[in-house]
């Protein structure tokens, strides 16, 4: 692997750590947004991640998809899940293609894909096809609801999870209709998911130098972040559904509130912060009030609880209350998309940071995981880095144009 160790060995002449994962190597065959979120997270912290596309059909779907554009082929979307990134051209489905590919994997950590679960196998990216070629190699999936059982060959999205896993019958006021979340949290979620899994084999592969299949799917990733509610459910068969004002189902105060301009959300999630809560609004007597002292007692009169909480919250602003509750009181403004990422704690923070991009800046969130300031750049072009890729892996100019001439990258 002495063609990706060079970034470790040049951060230590200088004395400065390298990213964490200098010298990872992923080969990622990926598209939308699961898939390329979770190898966003490994890039950022320094892994190499070759993304493969099909030079047939456009490669990443996401680099279409809108209404957003820096320019044709690279949507906001694409550019949101691909930075530090690589980007080669390659038909799998060809025999020279399934050739590169293991070339390619013959020096990598991980082959990665987030296809329907039916196609790893097919298109030869599974550890049974290529650990005689990379017996440490890691080959993580994912896909909608997993490689086995009758859904395997199943397309599956976000929202379909949210809807089959309860999400809807959670989320809004209880007199409405189902809704989702307003983010695909599904998505974002596995992707997070198959970061670690890939890590984890990693981890293990270098240890043992066996790799191994790594399978993470959005229905069971949907399914996992039920959490305590489904221990609830499973162990004292108590569904919860949605609760008013999207209150926590068995604390309070823990919900939204109204201010005098708008609405502040309040979570005295232990004993300690309702008195607090109760010396910072004025009303000290609150604390020892014998139907609002402990949780049980706060619970059992939530509604009364809320309309006197309302009642108090809405003699100021929002931004008042911050102010007066800043440190003391778990409390949080109620803002729109806008106002979040104008900030000024985000601007404190600079998690909003501008990259490297052909056509000038492109603004995004930062990684929020922080490991040292690295270089970053945006994300690449479809084929960008094919010719430097393969001339990496053995490619002579003469290999590389035969494979330009039969359609192959």
């Amino acid at each position: 692997m002495s063609a990706v160790q060079s970034p470790l060995r040049g951060a230590e002449a200088q004395g400065v750590a390298p990213p964490p994962l200098a010298g990872v190597r992923i080969i990622a065959v990926e598209q939308y947004g699961a898939g390329p979120f979770g190898t966003q997270h490994l890039a950022d912290l320094g892994a190499e991640v070759i993304k493969i596309e099909n030079p047939r059909d456009g490669g990443d779907v996401g680099r279409a998809v809108g209404p957003h554009y820096f320019g044709p082929g690279d949507s906001h979307f694409y550019q949101s899940f691909n930075r530090n990134k690589k980007s080669i051209t390659l038909d799998l489905k060809t025999a020279q293609g399934q050739e590169v590919l293991r070339t390619l994997a013959a020096d990598a950590d991980v082959v990665f894909n987030n296809l329907r679960g039916d196609l790893p196998a097919k298109l030869g990216l599974t550890y049974d096809r290529l650990k005689d070629v990379n017996p440490r190699i890691v080959c993580g999936h994912l896909s909608a609801y997993g490689r086995t059982g009758s859904r395997a060959a199943w397309p599956g999205y976000d929202y379909l999870m949210q809807a089959e896993a309860g999400y809807l019958s959670l989320t809004g006021e209880p007199d409405g209709p189902p809704a989702r979340m307003g983010l695909s949290i599904i998505d974002l979620m596995t992707g997070t998911t198959a970061a670690m899994g890939l890590l984890a084999g990693v981890i293990s592969a270098r240890a043992s130098g066996l790799g191994r299949d790594i399978d993470v799917s959005l229905f069971d990733v949907a399914l996992h972040n039920l959490a305590y509610v489904a221990t609830w459910y499973l162990n004292a068969g108590k569904a919860i559904g949605r609760e008013a004002r999207s209150s926590h189902p068995s604390l309070t105060p823990s919900q939204l509130y109204r201010t005098q301009d708008g609405w502040i959300f309040l979570m005295c999630n232990k004993e300690k912060f309702w008195g607090v809560l109760a010396e910072c609004i004025g009303r000290p007597e609150w604390a020892q009030a014998p139907h609002y002292r402990t949780f049980k007692d706060r619970l059992a009169h939530r509604d009364r609880l809320t309309a006197e909480l309302d009642a108090v919250l809405q003699t100021a602003t929002t931004a008042q209350w911050m102010e007066r509750f800043a440190g003391k009181v778990p409390a949080a403004p109620v803002y729109d998309v806008q106002q979040a990422l104008d900030s000024g704690f985000v601007a404190e923070q600079e998690r909003v940071l501008a990259f490297d991009h052909p056509g000038g800046p492109v603004r995004m969130v930062a990684s929020p995981v922080r490991a040292g300031a690295h270089p970053v750049r945006s994300a690449p072009a479809m084929g960008a880095d094919t010719e430097a890729v393969l001339r990496q892996a053995g490619y002579d100019e003469q290999a590389i144009l035969r494979l330009r001439e039969h359609a192959v990258i």
